[in-house]
């Protein structure tokens, strides 16, 4: 708890230990406390003269709206902050660097990593102040100058490294994409022990046959989902349905679950062992939903005639431009429209529009 003591002085119950020579405090701080004497430099100096990265306000609604949608369930790392000025740390008697930090009044708090949590919370105050009662652990350094402070920041984000969109999407229960797609990796056939659902690459020798990832992508882009929309129980029954279906009239998938062919040999000469073919059945799907709705079943039958070779011309001038498997909307959307031919499907103005990128 912050409160300020008889020698104007924010007082925090800490624990004191150090690094690399330096005593840093850890303590936790309720977050109505924070936007008041947490500071972050948003003014334009140049970056030389900043200690930390321009605040980019585009990141903070959605991580308001994730406090406000999950008040009993968010998680926020802590924030890391330098103090200008010397502290003074009161440790209790035979504690072992348990104590109290005090903090000068007029002393400058600047925040080197978090600065975006700190603006979230500030906004998501204004509109739930009683979320102010909850507590966010603070890691304070004193600050030894500029050139410290800038060091640190990059110190602290230099081996910062998101988790690959797979584990992501295995771990977050809160995305409905992500549920939506541990749900089709337990239930449909060529998914089921065929996912790997750690990395968004596959190795070379790797017996997996999609990522999670290109699981969940391709199955927003066959229901027509944004990253936020929920699913309905019959939505969810039919993609499931759909990727079943599209398992039954692709004879190489089967062959590779039947360990037949292995799918190593599936991704160095098909297109459809890859994550880029299987958005783009996610695409054809979602035309044949809308527009063949009561015909689309015996339609996915005329996959099995398409030549899913890597050699095929058509990949050659949609999928791979270059030589090399391309990801971009565009090429997706290329190798889409060639399967829409192949299956007698009349393309769209957008389609069409697109058509005239295919390279001659």
């Amino acid at each position: 708890m912050n409160n300020l003591d008889s020698d104007y002085c924010y007082s925090f119950p800490a624990v004191r230990g150090v690094q690399a020579g330096r005593p840093f405090y850890i303590a936790t701080c309720p977050l109505r406390i924070i936007p008041k004497i947490f500071s972050f430099d948003e003014n334009e100096v140049p970056p030389e003269l900043r200690a930390q990265r321009t605040l980019n306000k585009s990141r903070i609604p959605e991580m308001v709206r994730y406090i406000l949608d999950n008040p009993k369930d968010y998680v926020f790392s802590a924030l890391t902050a330098s103090i200008n000025v010397d502290v003074k740390f009161d440790e209790h008697t035979k504690s072992n660097n348990l104590g109290m930090l005090r903090i000068p009044l007029d002393a400058q708090i600047l925040i080197n990593d978090g600065q975006h949590r700190r603006k979230a919370i500030e906004e998501a105050l204004a509109e739930r102040p009683e979320l102010g009662q909850d507590n966010i652990p603070i890691l304070f350094f004193v600050d030894e100058g500029l050139k410290r402070s800038q060091q640190m920041f990059a110190d602290l984000n230099k081996y910062a490294v998101k988790p690959s969109p797979s584990l992501a999407t295995l771990y977050d229960h809160r995305d409905h994409n992500s549920e939506l797609a541990r749900h089709l990796i337990n239930h449909v056939e060529p998914f089921m022990g065929f996912t790997e659902m750690e990395k968004s690459n596959i190795s070379t020798l790797s017996n997996k046959l999609f990522t999670l990832s290109s699981i969940k992508q391709a199955t927003r882009a066959l229901l027509g989902k944004s990253s936020k929309d929920t699913y309905t129980a019959e939505e969810m029954a039919l993609a499931t349905e759909f990727w079943q279906l599209v398992y039954l009239n692709m004879p190489d998938w089967q062959m590779a679950i039947k360990k037949e062919v292995s799918t190593m040999q599936l991704r160095q000469e098909y297109l459809h062992a890859h994550g880029v073919g299987l958005h783009a059945i996610g695409l054809l799907g979602r035309t044949l939903l809308c527009e063949r709705p009561d015909h689309w079943r015996d339609d996915l039958v005329k996959l099995k005639t398409i030549n899913w070779r890597k050699t095929n011309p058509e990949w050659m001038r949609r999928t791979m431009p270059h030589g090399k498997l391309s990801k971009t909307t565009v090429a997706i959307h290329l190798t889409c429209n060639a399967l829409k031919q192949a299956l007698n499907i009349p393309l769209s103005p957008e389609d069409t529009l697109i058509e005239q990128q295919v390279i001659k």
